[in-house]
């Protein structure tokens, strides 16, 4: 049995939740019931994530239906679940899919072939519309659903003047339905914008919900010379059938709502009687108007058209007018808009949001034709007022035409700059939507949970120990502060969070495509972060800042944490990486722009830095990045990483393909084993087994440096005998995966010594490295990074001198001249208040902190407190 609570607000309109379960205690197969703190029956839909080697359940995903929440609850396997009074259910006729709820019902043109009980979809014609119809009650509420876009064929002018805009309606050509119920339904819509732009759509649906959530992801394909998105939506149409005295418009603030009507009824010269404003206020009915009102209202304006527009994190503006050809009027405006509004009126209408509206700026909320019998809603994922998006790279080459030269460039801005490679073809966006079927205008408060619960979803979480006593996701305890020596560490990895997030507002992280990213180094000369100077700026998850936030979650169980690494999963899962094109199932380094760097890897769309996401919340859209990865290494083919500094003659070859044992085989192995546990896939588990096997049987191991794969068997060339060691290969997610891989006990020979040998051997006295490897290993930098490595050692042997020389090596980062991490050696990490005319307002800066270190420092300090937490000196 497994106890529940919420992560930091309940969710009442369905939630979906991950598991895990310790190796061999529940079987494929076995129910789950679930409680509520009382003791009630709740009903649960459950499915598997993923399984153990020995086929046990490793991840469990549970829906539940709307309804009121309780405090907490208990999740017990091997019980029947009780059933939906009210199930959501999904029925295929005439052509078209009809998703009931038991309170709202949607109409989905394009059902084709399958079966209702398993995944049904098929091929359509191309169709207008994500939904033909949403009614309640029997009452249709709004119509025709559908994606907008307009796209322009040269960015916005700087000084103004008309550009020629081309509208187009997003077409959908694949209905797929990946869930019918009994709890929860999903139902996947692929297709197009116009002629680009690939998108796919997931609709939730929740049994007793009047809720449902929209997840829309979009891949870039276009030509950044001639291709510029001007804007990008969903839209729908309401039915208004009320007087129009009697029709509301809510678009959200800051903290509360713009209340108004169609036809106002407040402020009359004519005073329409308490109760009529009242009502109006409140979105009911008026009822009787006084007389003198009542034989005027023809001469009240109708206010037709509504626009909110969030044109950046810092203000939104608001207008409305009376119709087209008329003047807008311009409303009080305010900072952060929560980016939801209603439209309709006391017989009905339909709530629509957006998710981080304000953080992912510029967007809008717009309501056209509220005065007529069908007014139109569009929730803009990127504005029309705001110039059209530019992804074209934003320098010339600088001459940077053969290796030598972008090598030097490499010296200089650290930006690994090469011709055509800046292209942001393929790069993604997710956003989360909701669209909510009222049968009458909500009450502001109900509106403002509303928003509250889109911006911060209900999500069920276990408890840290209880994660931790299943095994899952390697080297990790509970925060301890046991000690002063512990308590300063926890202090620091804190300092650290706090910082981050406190630097995410002050620098205004924020933006469509910018925002769940941090930048990588500070500026301390500018009291800015260099998010101008070439591969110091925006992050792309160098040096794994994506693990030391999970980790950093799963020990504290904080929410804070949480919502921090999803928005940065997010990011870096869609924006970093590429998912059609050349590049396809590649992610770029750090750059000015997150596509700009010609530096392609698989270290950056890495599986292991997604993995969390899905499994703790069950997210299909983290699943599809992952599944993007089924044969990862197929990429190799594509760019060979080390193009522009190998020295030996090498082209890639199918037959022997140049991978390296570090930053290359990390990601590799940890696609293959997310692939095998999600689907059981026997091609990615021999490839995985084969390639751990392979690294054994090299004379060096971890050690050798790089090793060659055959892609036709999966298995590594075992007769090269070399010593290579990089200061990178262990820094994305390599020791987190072989220390999953050695806990899962697959029996391959050789694998763990020889990870253990380049953990024991990485850090230690030269000495000692010529006397087991002949020679001396050069290049050792990062050494704090690496002291997690000497822990691992240390703890699987037990040596307590070994774990006393990983505490040296954390604490006095010995030998690391090149990368230089200067965390360790600040005796106080203060801020620093710089204010005055010389930052454009002031700020509390931590210059000694870099996004490199952030993230080692945070993953050094949480395995070693694990691994050799006991050994740690005193203070």
């Amino acid at each position: 049995m497994t106890e529940l609570r919420w992560l930091d607000r309940p969710g009442e309109q369905g939630v979906t939740w991950g598991v895990p379960w310790p190796r061999g205690e529940v079987r494929p197969g076995t129910p789950f019931a679930l409680t509520d703190a009382s003791g009630r029956d709740v009903p649960v839909q459950s499915w598997v994530t993923a399984t153990w080697p020995d086929g046990s359940v490793k991840w469990s995903a549970h829906a539940a239906g709307a309804g009121p929440a309780a405090e907490s609850y208990r999740l017990e396997p091997g019980r029947e679940p009780a059933a939906p009074g009210t199930p959501v259910t999904v029925a295929r006729e005439d052509g078209v899919l009809r998703v009931d709820t038991g309170v709202v019902t949607w109409t989905i043109d394009g059902a084709t072939g399958g079966a209702i009980g398993g995944a049904i979809g098929g091929a359509i014609g191309g169709q207008g519309t994500l939904a033909r119809s949403i009614a309640r009650g029997g009452r249709e509420i709004a119509r025709d659903v559908r994606l907008v876009s307009l796209r322009q064929r040269e960015p916005t002018p700087d000084e103004g003047g008309t550009v020629a805009r081309e509208q187009a309606t997003g077409v959908v050509e694949q209905v797929t339905v990946e869930q019918d119920g009994p709890v929860r339904a999903v139902v996947r819509l692929e297709g197009r914008h116009g002629d680009w732009l690939p998108f796919s759509v997931r609709l939730y649906f929740y049994a007793g919900a009047e809720h449902v959530r929209i997840m829309h992801t979009f891949v870039w394909d276009g030509d950044p010379r001639r291709d510029f998105l001007a804007g990008l939506g969903l839209r729908a149409d309401v039915v208004m059938r009320d007087e129009p005295h009697d029709r509301h418009i809510r678009l959200a603030g800051s903290q509360g709502f713009h209340t108004e009507a169609v036809r106002g009824l407040t402020g009359l010269r004519r005073d329409p009687g308490e109760s009529a404003r009242r009502a109006q206020v409140e979105g009911r009915a008026a009822g009787e108007l006084h007389p003198e009102v009542a034989s005027r209202l023809h001469l009240i304006p109708a206010w037709n058209d509504h626009t909110l527009d969030q044109g950046s994190a810092d203000g939104y503006t608001l207008r409305k007018r009376t119709g087209e050809g008329h003047a807008w009027v311009t409303a009080p405006s305010g900072t952060r808009s929560a980016g939801y509004g209603y439209a309709g009126g006391a017989s009905g209408g339909l709530a629509f949001g957006l998710r981080d509206f304000w953080r992912l700026h510029p967007a809008r909320l717009d309501v056209r034709n509220a005065a007529t019998g069908l007014a139109t809603v569009t929730v803009w994922l990127w504005s029309p007022s705001a110039p059209a998006m530019d992804v074209r790279f934003y320098h010339d080459g600088l001459g940077q035409d053969t290796f030598a030269e972008q090598l030097e460039g490499l010296e200089i801005t650290y930006e690994d700059y090469e011709p055509g490679f800046g292209d942001a073809r393929g790069v993604a966006r997710t956003h989360e939507l909701g669209l909510r079927a009222h049968d009458g205008t909500p009450r502001a408060a109900d509106l403002a949970a509303h928003a509250a619960a889109l911006t911060e979803p209900g999500l069920l979480t276990c408890a840290p120990e209880r994660v931790r006593a299943t095994g899952v996701f390697g080297v990790w305890g509970l925060p301890d502060r046991s000690t002063p020596a512990h308590a300063e560490i926890e202090d620091r990895l804190d300092f650290l969070f706090d910082l981050y997030v406190r630097e995410r507002e002050q620098r205004r992280w924020y933006g469509f495509w910018d925002y769940g990213d941090v930048m990588h180094t500070y500026d301390p000369d500018r009291h800015t972060w260099r998010y101008d100077v070439g591969g110091y700026a925006w992050d792309n998850s160098e040096l794994s800042p994506d693990l030391w936030l999970w980790l950093q979650y799963l020990r504290t169980g904080r929410a804070d944490v949480f919502r921090f690494a999803e928005a940065m999963t997010r990011h870096t899962g869609e924006v970093d990486v590429h998912h059609l094109g050349r590049w396809k199932g590649l992610g770029s380094r750090h750059n000015v722009q997150h596509w700009g760097c010609s530096c392609k890897q698989v270290r950056i769309s890495n599986a292991a830095y997604r993995r969390f996401l899905h499994y703790l919340t069950a997210d299909e859209r983290t699943g599809d990045l992952l599944d993007e990865l089924s044969a990862p290494e197929e990429t190799f083919l594509v760019v060979d990483p080390l193009r522009k500094v190998r020295e030996d003659v090498y082209t890639p070859d199918p037959s022997a393909l140049s991978v390296g044992l570090g930053t290359d085989w990390g990601a590799l192995a940890a696609a293959w084993l997310t692939r095998w546990e999600r689907h059981g896939d026997e091609r990615a588990r021999d490839r995985l087994l084969g390639t751990m096997a392979g690294i054994g049987a090299l004379p060096r191991g971890f050690l050798t440096g790089e090793a060659r794969l055959d892609l036709a068997t999966g298995r590594f060339d075992t007769t090269r005998d070399a010593i290579s060691v990089s200061h990178l290969s262990a820094l994305f997610g390599l020791p987190e995966i072989c220390a999953e891989l050695i806990a899962l006990d697959l029996d391959v020979p050789g694998f763990e010594r020889a990870w253990l040998d380049y953990c024991r051997l990485y850090l230690a006295p030269p000495e000692r490295q010529e006397a087991e490897l002949g020679r001396r290993l050069s290049g050792i930098s990062l050494v704090q990074a690496h002291s997690r490595l000497t822990a691992y050692a240390a703890a699987r042997s037990g040596d307590a001198e070994l774990a006393a020389w990983a505490w040296r090596t954390f604490f006095l980062d010995e030998g690391d001249q090149l990368n230089s991490n200067p965390l360790q050696r600040e005796p106080d990490w203060r801020l620093t208040l710089v204010d005055g005319p010389h930052v454009p307002h002031p700020v509390h800066e931590a210059p000694f902190v870099g996004t490199n270190g952030a993230a080692q420092y945070g993953l050094a300090a949480i395995h070693n407190l694990a691994l050799i937490g006991g050994h740690l000196p005193r203070r």
